[in-house]
């Protein structure tokens, strides 16, 4: 099994992005599968066809893209993404789509085809903190997670695919308000691990109670 993982490059004025940073941490083997990681823009225009790039060269079992959600306190596994691009900020390139859609035949949201109960679980059951999210925003992270799995309902329907976002590294707390959540590296790339072992072992999705949300 091949699996790729992709991470962010930094963005909105961060020296550093946890997710690509977490990502070249993992080991090259996980579950006796082989682990693919690379770095993409936070770019709308360019995200998707950075991943799907790599889909061809490399024709992964899985695509599991991960991103930066600062504020929140732990790795958190999102459900669903949905067919809207709003900016907050303006991407690395800058952009700033406002009430725009991703893809104009393409279905109002599309829900991870990987094992998403069963990742928060095998996290947890290892010591570390995790929760399932239903909202991966309007920024490049849903642009990605939605862009992917449309890629997967057209054209790759063979492939699994989902996203993971994970808090700020602790560095770069340093300076920001007293309290704002954050995660060593370390930390944060064993529960990648963690995750992307559920999905190795996990061709469905176990029963979610007791799960947890972050939204």
């Amino acid at each position: 099994m091949k699996i790729l993982v992709t991470g962010f490059d930094p963005f909105g004025g961060e020296k550093v992005n946890p997710a690509y940073e977490a990502v070249k941490l993992l080991p090259d083997t996980i579950a006796g599968a082989q682990i693919i990681k690379i770095e993409i823009p936070t770019v709308f225009a360019r995200s998707g066809p950075t991943v799907e790039a790599a889909i061809k060269e490399h024709n992964p079992d899985v695509v599991i893209n991960v991103g930066q959600a600062g504020g929140r306190s732990c790795v958190t596994i999102e459900r669903v993404a949905i067919n809207l691009a709003e900016a907050r900020i303006p991407d690395n390139d800058g952009e700033s789509p406002m009430n725009q859609p991703l893809q104009a035949d393409g279905e109002p949201a599309y829900f991870a085809t990987i094992p998403v109960n069963a990742i928060v679980e095998n996290v947890r059951s290892h010591g570390l903190p995790c929760f399932m999210s239903y909202t991966a925003g309007t920024y490049v992270c849903n642009c990605v997670m939605y862009n992917v799995l449309y890629m997967a309902a057209k054209r790759y329907p063979n492939i699994r695919a989902g996203f993971i976002h994970v808090p700020y590294a602790c560095e770069q707390v340093v300076g920001k308000p007293n309290g704002t959540p954050s995660m060593s590296l370390e930390n944060i790339a064993k529960s990648l691990e963690y995750a992307i072992e559920a999905v190795v072992n996990n061709k469905e999705d176990v029963a979610g109670a007791g799960a947890g949300t972050t939204h």
